[in-house]
């Protein structure tokens, strides 16, 4: 562990009248607790994606469909200029 990190870690501990392990202890809870609410809400995020591009597929189709084709090659010509993919 770097020094400066270590230095950190004890400081907090003696602020808090406890001892190096159970910083750690309580950072490692504290980042595993994020992550899976984090994990939770990206799982989230994709499902609305999904479900608005389901509905936009299904709007265009039904109302647009002859701009279907044209979309499709612009997303996809953004998605290489701005995701390299």
């Amino acid at each position: 562990m770097p020094l400066d990190l270590y230095t950190r870690i004890d400081a907090q501990a003696e602020a808090e009248s406890c001892t190096p392990s159970d910083i750690i202890r309580s950072a490692i809870e504290q980042h595993l607790g994020r992550s899976a609410l984090m994990s939770q809400s990206h799982r989230r995020q994709l499902r609305v994606t999904e479900y608005m591009q389901v509905a936009i597929d299904a709007i265009i189709r039904e109302n647009h469909p002859e701009l279907r084709e044209t979309l499709v090659l612009e997303a996809d010509r953004r998605m290489k200029l701005h995701h390299g993919a």
